[in-house]
């Protein structure tokens, strides 16, 4: 079973959503061809060594392309962390990209209510 976050395990997390979620909006919609990423969440390991960042694509038939850029930038995405970060956190965590799909999920409901 696993553990309950702690508290500053969750602050750490929060605090990487926003900063990730400020780096990826300062790359522009262009950079991901149009589509919009939002970092829907951060879970992070009890040692702070690992990130697990839950992204969100919309247009969702753009998700494979976005994913591809997303996972290419990963290590300047780290790096620009490091820059923001570098004060509260002493090692930067290693970043696990995840899709997120709880939105097609919603729509894929919502179609079927609709029927």
């Amino acid at each position: 079973m696993e553990k309950a976050p702690g508290t500053r395990q969750l602050k750490v997390a929060r605090e990487l959503q926003k900063a990730l979620a400020e780096i990826i909006r300062s790359k522009g919609m262009a950079a991901f061809g149009g589509a919009m990423v939002t970092v829907s969440e951060v879970r992070i390991s009890p040692d702070l060594s690992v990130a697990k960042v839950f992204v969100s694509i919309f247009p969702s038939h753009r998700q494979e392309s976005v994913m591809r850029i997303l996972e290419d930038n990963l290590r300047s995405f780290r790096g620009e962390l490091g820059h923001v970060m570098g004060k509260q956190l002493r090692i930067i965590p290693e970043l696990v990209l995840l899709l997120d799909t709880s939105l097609d999920y919603a729509e894929h409901i919502d179609n079927l209510l609709k029927k």
